[in-house]
């Protein structure tokens, strides 16, 4: 379980495709305090440490984080946001971020807001029932707040540290990115489908199990 809130960026080293997944490499500043088995968000993907890897940080991409998420699309130095896992006796400043991406959504627009940016994100329309005007999502493994919501598309607004302290603020329209929906949005919906109280375009109820 991860909060969404950065912890660094990395780089990517390597990344080597395979029939059966994928190898990526990643120069992480924390490296030396990885123990193998340990699980490390990568740009909001949830993956384990490799053992031996004493440098960097490496793990396996199985072919569903393939085609789940837009890992497959980084190159060598492309910058990646790096959480470990929370700490349970640590206040949550974010929210609770899982590390199980929902999907690839692309980014639309990128406009200066003051000191800030505001990013305008594609949203598919079987998933519109998990984003919420204020509440919490999860873009390349940042916890953010929905600022805005439309047809097909939802708006964050990133303040001035968020912009220090990740690479949001690299992202142009067209660029894809990793989007996690709110975890407790998701049982709720889940548990309002089982009973016949909520009705959710089929994708959604394939996405919940119901």
């Amino acid at each position: 379980m991860f909060t969404g809130l950065v912890e660094a960026t990395g780089r990517v080293r390597k990344l080597e495709r395979g029939a059966d997944g994928a190898r990526l490499e990643v120069e992480v500043p924390f490296a030396s305090e990885l123990e193998p088995g340990e699980s490390v968000a990568v740009d909001g993907c949830c993956l384990t440490q490799l053992p031996g890897r004493d440098g960097d940080f490496a793990a396996d991409l199985s072919l569903e984080t393939l085609a789940r998420t837009a890992l497959g699309e980084l190159e060598v130095g492309s910058p990646v946001h790096l959480e470990r896992a929370m700490k349970m006796d640590e206040r949550l400043g974010g929210h609770l971020v899982q590390g199980h991406v929902d999907g690839v959504e692309t980014v639309l627009a990128a406009t200066g807001e003051g000191d800030g940016l505001r990013l305008r994100i594609s949203l598919e329309e079987s998933d519109a029932a998990f984003v919420v005007p204020k509440g919490s999502i999860t873009v390349q493994g940042v916890s953010l707040t929905v600022a805005d919501l439309g047809p097909g598309w939802f708006e964050v607004a990133l303040v001035p540290h968020t912009l220090e302290v990740t690479a949001l603020g690299e992202l142009e329209p067209g660029a894809r990115v990793n989007v996690e929906h709110d975890l407790v949005g998701k049982y709720l919906l889940r548990a309002l489908a089982l009973s016949g109280r909520v009705d959710l375009p089929e994708q959604a109820r394939r996405r919940l199990g119901v």
